[in-house]
């Protein structure tokens, strides 16, 4: 949103009801009216009912006696509205709120997600033991223990490098494993 500063031709053009202004204003302080009042939670009937309600008492102020300062237009509209507001919520049964606010989310175990981890984890680990015994503690130290990559390195005694090879060709066979529903290839390539 684009902030406007107004004087005093738009305010004579607004009160002689050029159409392209009213269309802007209304646009303009539609729109900042609709901020103002969706953060207090009202539904969008009891926003468009104050929004009308508002502009309605502008435009009479404007025609009757005019506004001396322009460039305070957008506070003579916000506070309009806030008077507008307090006569809606001395009516009481005029103003409507949003439906309560979402439940607080469900931390609580979800069993079917945990049985959906614990059958992965269980096919994660069979695959791993089919694999050959390097690439199975390669992965394992990696990603199951997560343990720091210099650490890992040191037991292999290899550098970062080819450590870095070594993980790619270990995770490329661990997934064409999973596309063939669990069967691997050894080193040798045979099942």
């Amino acid at each position: 949103m684009q902030f406007v500063s107004f004087d005093a031709g738009y305010l004579e053009r607004l009160a002689a009801g050029d159409s392209d202004v009213e269309a802007h204003f209304n646009e303009y302080f539609g729109e900042l009216i609709f901020i103002k009042l969706r953060s207090r939670q009202y539904s969008r009937s009891t926003i468009e009912d104050i929004r009308q309600e508002t502009f309605l008492r502008v435009f009479q102020a404007l025609r009757r006696e005019g506004i001396h300062q322009p460039e305070r237009i957008g506070a003579f509209v916000s506070s309009v509205c806030n008077h507008v507001v307090m006569e809606f919520g001395r009516a009481g049964s005029r103003i409507t709120y949003t439906d309560e606010p979402p439940d607080a989310p469900d931390n609580g175990v979800n069993s079917e997600r945990d049985l959906i981890d614990r059958e992965r984890r269980d096919q994660v680990r069979t695959l791993l033991t089919k694999m050959s015994s390097k690439n199975q503690r390669l992965l394992t130290a990696v990603f199951l223990e997560e343990r720091p990559l210099d650490d890992v390195c040191n037991e292999f005694r290899i550098d970062r490098n080819y450590l870095r090879v070594l993980l790619f060709r270990a995770r490329t066979q661990l997934k064409q494993a999973v596309k063939r529903g669990g069967k691997t290839r050894g080193a040798s390539g045979k099942e």
